[in-house]
């Protein structure tokens, strides 16, 4: 174990942020305005946004899930109505081109708008929400102030919105503290890490531990949500159960996993892939399933991924419930 231990050791290290690769143009944090970021993070948190004023943005994006949520398996909307998926984290968002699981946006500000509008989400009327706002004399105020305009405008809100969800930028877990040399791997990480690049880089590709791109995740389709994916966007059948790869970045938090949130634990997850995983082989990444791995290779993988978890992320009051803004 030593010899081996050595070689793992000194073969690879991680990515540091200023390596990461280019930001989508249209969203780099360089360009975000202070105000307009703190005003979508009050809208975030805010219920008001909501036809009955019941949940918020935040609901089904919670800053200590890593701005996903852990209670339910699928998120829940207006009237405790059921989605058909998990709700995907919210933060790194600036690399992306597509959002959503099936890709269906390819803009963070209509990201935005895509849940507000939403039935089965928020359930708003973007004119109802825009009276409101305007009625509502703090926000009004802020508007007027950062626009310079009398009227708020729709583009106004879901650019507010999209600029603080630009914000959450996730990069100060153990791992990227290795890549800055103020840390080191344990042999037990090296060795995930090692396992972690050879088995799985493929797809879930760091400093991001995602490519962005859609796959088919092997699982069986559920016979209650009977989920196409990507199909459902482009109606194309290649795209029959493809979903987008997400990110590794703080599993810890992220519970439960898949597009369905059908795995609580990063070890039945694990098992599906090595155990269950339709046979078969992934063309483009050249992955194949399911993968062969040992019990403590497995392990070893979880410890290397424990690494990803960024609790000065998760617990950064900048990005939290805004309490000087909602007690005033």
């Amino acid at each position: 174990m030593g010899s081996l231990f050595a070689f793992c050791i000194h073969q690879s290290k991680p990515i540091p942020f200023e390596n990461w690769p280019t930001q989508n143009d249209k969203y780099s944090h360089k360009n975000l305005d202070s105000q307009k970021v703190e005003l979508g993070r009050e809208l975030f948190y805010d219920p008001l946004l909501s036809l009955d004023s019941s949940i918020s943005c935040s609901s089904c994006h919670s800053p200590y899930n890593a701005f996903a949520h852990s209670d339910h398996n699928l998120s829940h909307g207006l009237h405790d109505s059921i989605g058909k998926r998990n709700a995907p984290v919210l933060f790194n968002l600036a690399w992306l081109d597509h959002f959503m699981w099936d890709g269906a946006i390819h803009h963070i500000e209509a990201q935005a708008l895509f849940p507000l509008t939403h039935p089965n989400e928020m359930g708003m009327q973007i004119e109802e929400l825009v009276f409101r706002l305007e009625k509502n004399k703090k926000y009004s105020q802020q508007f007027s102030t950062i626009f310079n305009e009398k009227e708020i405008k729709t583009k106004h809100i879901v650019e507010t919105l999209g600029q603080f969800q630009l914000s959450l930028i996730s990069n100060q877990s153990k791992y990227d503290s290795v890549a800055k040399g103020l840390q080191s791997f344990t042999e037990q990480e090296q060795r995930g890490y090692e396992l972690f690049k050879k088995n799985c880089n493929n797809c879930h590709t760091e400093p991001l531990f995602t490519r962005g791109s859609f796959e088919n995740n092997s699982l069986s389709p559920d016979p209650i949500l009977l989920d196409s994916g990507r199909y459902l966007v482009r109606l194309d059948t290649n795209d029959i159960y493809l979903f987008k790869v997400p990110t590794l970045r703080n599993l810890r938090y992220s519970f439960p996993y898949m597009h369905d949130g059908r795995f609580q634990k990063l070890s039945e997850v694990l098992h599906f892939y090595t155990h269950e995983g339709i046979l078969r082989n992934n063309k483009k990444t050249k992955t194949q399933f399911p993968i062969r791995l040992q019990s403590i290779e497995k392990v070893d993988i979880i410890a290397f991924l424990n690494t990803l978890n960024d609790s000065k992320f998760i617990y950064n009051k900048k990005h939290s419930y805004p309490f000087h803004f909602m007690n005033k």
